[in-house]
């Protein structure tokens, strides 16, 4: 029985590797493709690189389950196609423990594919958004991605990258009064946390002239006059209870983050009486990903011992990918709809996934 074990294992296995080889392999090619267009200025071919490296890490979670459900098919099709599935269950291996054996190696896969959206992609996708953001130096609105916009009190902020290690660059700082009258702007190069503040380098400060001071309130009026006054610092210390935690948690989009962090900040959100029913929907697909692998595979698994049994590995992956394409368009289109309409996230998610464990089991016992 081991040895069926290890040798089941081994074809699985092989199976979702040689899977997610091909399937990196097209993506990065079309990452390279598409990022070329953007070559200028500081953002170099070296550049480049780093951040489609940067964000290979993201695109290996996303195609995980695919892969999984692909390399079953392959895997478990040889076996069929061999007729080795017949001899097993010839010898008395029922259709669960052939399900178990499959289940071993895929679980790796699984454990690999939360340890990336927990641990890895979170920081590897904040830093290439940044490395990208300060090479191009936003020259056009299609280079915007990693900046943001931050409130504090009368004051806005836009951070032109923000870095996970605490560092700041290109801070354009916006403060108004009581009646929302713009009294100045400061723009800082960079600044570096560091023991609880904020160290400015390279600062302009404006400030605006209101009415009573040295220029008239009916020259401000009629626009015949701006009066400002101009400074600027080498460095300053600025004091402010905003963070790196919290900035990288604003900066990155919903699907960028760690599931911990997205609970934490939905938490937050709430209390603050805001929306979080994008970053709602985002933990929810990150906690059920294991499950809606495992529903993929059921699904496979099913495909084989029923209406897939008989057939060419052409079709086998011809029918994977249909399929695979139809799960993620439809957790696509249900996630938005409960956004829009209101139902609770973890019902759009789980929703496909149950539905997949359902027909699984179904066409499971048909083939019994």
């Amino acid at each position: 029985m081991r040895k069926i074990n290890r040798y089941v294992s081994r074809s699985i296995t092989g199976s979702v590797l040689m899977v997610l080889l091909v399937v990196m392999a097209l993506l990065l090619i079309a990452a390279l493709v598409d990022e070329i267009g953007s070559l200028r200025g500081n953002y170099t071919l070296q550049e480049m690189l780093i951040y489609v490296g940067l964000t290979l890490p993201r695109r290996l979670y996303e195609i995980m389950p695919f892969a999984c459900l692909i390399g079953c098919l392959v895997g478990l099709g040889l076996l069929a196609g061999t007729s080795e599935l017949v001899v097993m269950r010839a010898a008395g291996i029922s259709v669960g423990r052939i399900i178990w054996m499959v289940m071993k190696p895929l679980s790796v896969f699984i454990l690999i594919g939360v340890a990336l959206g927990e641990y890895v992609t979170p920081y590897t996708e904040q830093v290439a958004e940044s490395r990208r953001a300060i090479a191009l130096d936003r020259p056009t609105p299609e280079s915007r991605r990693g900046s943001m916009w931050h409130r504090e009190g009368n004051e806005f902020m836009h951070f032109n990258a923000v870095l996970p290690n605490g560092v700041l660059y290109g801070i354009t700082r916006y403060k108004f009064d009581e009646s929302r009258n713009l009294i100045e702007s400061n723009y800082t190069q960079q600044a570096i946390y560091q023991q609880g503040y904020w160290q400015e380098e390279s600062i302009r400060i404006t400030r605006f002239l209101q009415p009573g001071s040295a220029v008239s309130e009916e020259d401000l009026q009629q626009g015949r006059l701006i009066g400002t006054e101009t400074d600027t610092l080498a460095s300053r210390r600025w004091e402010t209870p905003m963070t790196p935690e919290l900035l990288n948690l604003q900066v990155a989009e919903p699907e960028a983050l760690s599931a911990g962090s997205l609970y934490s900040y939905v938490r937050y959100l709430k209390e603050q009486g805001l929306v979080s029913s994008d970053y709602s929907l985002a933990f929810w697909q990150k906690l059920l990903q294991p499950l809606a692998t495992l529903s993929l595979v059921m699904i496979a698994i099913s495909f084989i011992f029923g209406p897939l049994r008989e057939v060419t590995m052409g079709q086998r992956i011809f029918t994977g990918v249909v399929f695979g394409v139809v799960f993620r368009l439809t957790q696509d289109l249900l996630g938005p709809s409960s956004v829009v309409f209101g139902f609770a996230p973890v019902i759009a998610v789980a929703l496909p996934i149950a539905f997949c464990f359902c027909l699984g089991l179904y066409l499971l016992n048909k083939a019994r």
